[in-house]
């Protein structure tokens, strides 16, 4: 099966992109994806996104982990697939598309993208980390110093331990720099690694912060290892809403698989 692919990247976080508008590519074949997503003997990438057609929206993301299974929302996976609409010429500066979960309004400009995400209405607070759900799980741990942090071996033993066990959550791991800036670095379900980015828990981890109030203000900017990435948000009662994950998307390449 031939087919063409884009690679595109959202500081670091990068995906093969694919216009499967006309279902050319076989979804149920977890074996190929995993390939293609292999750093060695593959494209190599963090995930596959499939642009589909919709029946209500501008179009439809498929997402799929590094090991082939189709996933949760994926933040920076969602800008990218903005861009790549906007590249297709099927949106122009505005777009909404289906994701798994849910509807989400995105705006394109000048290479910046800004995804609107789903509200959150639930934040866990424990002695040691919170828990919430941006569209995936997410484990958020306050450190002094992310920099020290061992994130595959600390990440793989927390994202697989009581209470996530095999279903499991993302982890992030975040410094304060100050009052609504920090530093976050992310171990990921799926790729089950420590990836430059990770646009949901990012988001996550601007919650977090603003309910521990670490951070004061609804505008705040997370630092990973990929580069910079912003969150604006609404606290409405005992709710985050009209949250807003901004950020940078990039086409690196594009290629032909045979």
């Amino acid at each position: 099966m031939a087919f063409t692919f884009y690679k595109y990247h959202g500081t670091g976080n990068d995906f093969i992109v694919i216009d499967n508008r006309e279902n050319l590519y076989n979804k149920k074949d977890t074996k190929l994806t995993a390939h293609l997503c292999n750093r060695r003997f593959g494209i190599g990438a963090d995930g596959l996104i499939l642009l589909e057609n919709d029946q209500r929206n501008d179009f439809k993301m498929v997402y799929f982990n590094a090991d082939g299974n189709e996933s949760s929302m994926c933040g920076n996976g969602g800008r990218c697939i903005v861009a790549f609409a906007k590249f297709l010429n099927i949106i122009n500066r505005t777009t909404v598309f289906n994701a798994i979960d849910g509807a989400h309004n995105a705006i394109i400009e000048n290479g910046i993208v800004e995804l609107q995400m789903q509200d959150v209405k639930k934040i866990e607070d424990h002695s040691t980390h919170l828990f919430l759900n941006t569209g995936s799980p997410h484990h958020i741990q306050i450190e002094q110093n992310v920099d020290d942090i061992d994130v595959k071996s600390l990440g793989a033993k927390i994202r697989f331990g009581s209470p996530y066990n095999e279903v499991g959550s993302n982890v992030n791991f975040v410094s304060k720099i100050n009052t609504n800036i920090f530093k976050i670095r992310t171990y990921e379900r799926g790729v089950e690694d420590e990836t430059l980015s990770c646009g949901t828990g990012v988001t996550a981890a601007a919650l977090a912060m603003h309910y521990r109030e670490e951070a004061l203000g609804e505008n705040i900017s997370l630092k990973t290892l990929g580069g910079e990435l912003k969150v604006r948000f609404k606290k409405v009662k005992n709710t985050y809403a009209d949250i807003w994950l901004i950020g940078p998307s990039i086409q690196v390449f594009k290629g032909e698989v045979l």
